[in-house]
């Protein structure tokens, strides 16, 4: 998946490299299928994992998905959350008198990522995310509760074993070999660099089935039903998601890419949420609430992670800087920042050195095995001095893959930059790794480092008149347009607002 969220984190990390040619590739070989319950249906079927794997399975995921994506740091929003989720949770399947302990005593985690993405999902035995573009873009608590309430479901109903023991899973390439393997790293190689490694990719991986998401549809609907929710509020967030796919053109991550056509959701959700209606009382949509907490929450990219602007990468809290190589894709991520050249064949990174100095992470990389050392020594540049190898291993094809790597410190932390490509096109984008590499250097213009993001904000309709009137367009953050903003209020671009209607404006 393609996004921007956070580089490397302010807090140092100690990551392996990223690089595929450094890299053993990550592979899941399944156990072979077992029998379990279903907590949803009570019935035992043939699944992928036992429960006790798919918690061990979520745990090591959810490790990776902070590392990721990072997480929001808004305590007010994720206690805010948490608790919707937990009012959801209690009447799911997994509290339910007659479901089996080992269900019940599972601990949920609901976790709010810092992602301006639309995206919620769910990892095995009850780790649950929401992103905080996806909270930007709900106008109530019902509509949340009932998104909960879909992941919810897919952890009730196993979802992710049900759909491993369907695969047979036998073997899923991850980043490392599968990037090798391919010739002069072409084609999907850029993409799948940027992509999830290790245990996250491989549950990710495992796109539900339109059944399962069906189920989990009804099952959101019943929970936050249950709640007390007025769980048809759910439909104006599947009629948002359609009108975001219908403008971009394309399928959203997620919510588009798995899940039935949103355009179809709304129907069906609102008539599950009538068939409710004669069992339980739902009338709580908490708006005030609902936008009483994401008041001020974070909207689009936050320049305070890192952002580029002409040809140039500036990350405030980590006060550097660096050159981007004109044409190249660069993708902002919580552990690294990635630039992938127009052909997807050359790839140049920055992320932690796992050694706590440059000459140690320098002695460890050239010391792998299987590397060949075609020249070492140390480089200054901008005030830094680093530590320089060119390294070169052969691929699977007969060829050779060249990674040049830098090592060096800035304010105490050891940084490591990697440019790669195969040894026949190292020449042609030598310059181009050399002036990225070198062009790192401290950040001290004031303008960059003060860069602050856009927030979205709660405000009352003074008049009435069509919502682009109310829009300051100069407010808008550089990759949102004002049908965007009509989007993440859920009424249309010249639809007439009332006077007292709330609003959620950036500024």
């Amino acid at each position: 998946m393609s996004f921007s969220v956070r580089l490397l984190g302010t807090h140092p990390a100690r990551l392996h490299s990223w690089m595929p040619v450094l890299a053993l590739a990550l592979v899941f070989i399944a156990s072979g299928c077992t029998r379990g319950m279903n907590p949803v249906t009570g019935n035992t079927r043939a699944l992928g994992y036992s429960w006790e794997e798919e918690i061990q399975l979520g745990r090591e995921a959810d490790q990776q998905i902070q590392q990721q994506y990072g997480v929001y740091d808004d305590e007010e929003v994720s206690a805010y959350v948490d608790e919707v989720a937990r009012r959801v949770l209690a009447k799911s399947h997994m509290r339910r008198p007659d479901t089996p302990q080992q269900f019940r005593d599972t601990e949920f985690t609901f976790r709010v990522l810092d992602s301006p993405i639309v995206n919620a999902f769910a990892l095995p035995a009850g780790y649950i995310y929401v992103s905080r573009g996806l909270l930007a873009h709900l106008n109530n608590e019902a509509q949340l509760a009932m998104v909960l309430g879909h992941e919810i479901g897919h952890v009730a109903a196993r979802h992710a074993s049900q759909r491993a023991a369907r695969q047979q899973l036998t073997q899923i390439g991850l980043l490392g070999g599968a990037v090798v393997g391919q010739s002069v790293l072409g084609g999907e190689a850029g993409s799948q660099i940027l992509n999830l490694g290790g245990t996250a990719a491989q549950l990710i991986s495992l796109s539900y089935s339109r059944d399962h998401e069906r189920e989990s549809d009804a099952l959101g609907v019943e929970y936050s039903a249950l709640a007390g929710y007025e769980a048809g509020e759910g439909a104006a967030f599947f009629t948002a998601l359609k009108r975001q796919r219908d403008q971009s053109g394309q399928a959203l991550p997620a919510w588009q890419s798995s899940h039935p056509d949103p355009g179809n959701r709304e129907v069906r959700v609102r008539q599950m949420a009538e068939e409710w209606r004669s069992r339980t009382s739902m009338t709580e949509r908490n708006e005030p609430a609902y936008r009483s907490a994401i008041n001020g929450i974070v909207v689009g990219n936050n320049p305070r992670q890192g952002f580029t602007e002409n040809s140039t990468f500036y990350h405030p809290e980590l006060r550097f800087q660096f050159p981007v190589p004109a044409s190249y894709r660069l993708v902002n991520q919580t552990q690294q920042v990635v630039m992938v050249s127009p052909n997807e064949d050359a790839l140049i990174g920055l992320t932690f050195a796992e050694e706590d100095t440059p000459e140690a992470a320098a002695q460890a990389f050239v010391g792998q095995q299987g590397l060949t050392v075609v020249s070492q020594d140390t480089r200054r540049f901008n005030g830094v001095t680093a530590q320089r190898a060119l390294v070169e291993a052969q691929q699977q094809n007969g060829g050779t893959v060249r990674v040049l790597a830098y090592f060096f410190e800035h304010e105490g932390t050891p940084l490591m930059f990697q440019a790669l490509t195969s040894g026949a096109q190292y020449d042609t984008y030598r310059t181009a790794f050399v002036r990225t590499i070198e062009g790192f250097a401290p950040l001290t213009q004031p303008d960059k480092l003060n860069r602050q993001p856009t927030r979205l904000y709660q405000q009352e309709a003074d008049r009435s008149g069509p919502f682009r009137s109310f829009v300051d367009s100069s407010t808008l953050p550089d990759e949102m347009t004002l049908e965007d903003l009509a989007i993440m209020n859920q009424v249309g671009i010249d639809e007439t607002i009332e006077a007292g209607q709330m609003l959620k404006l950036p500024r």
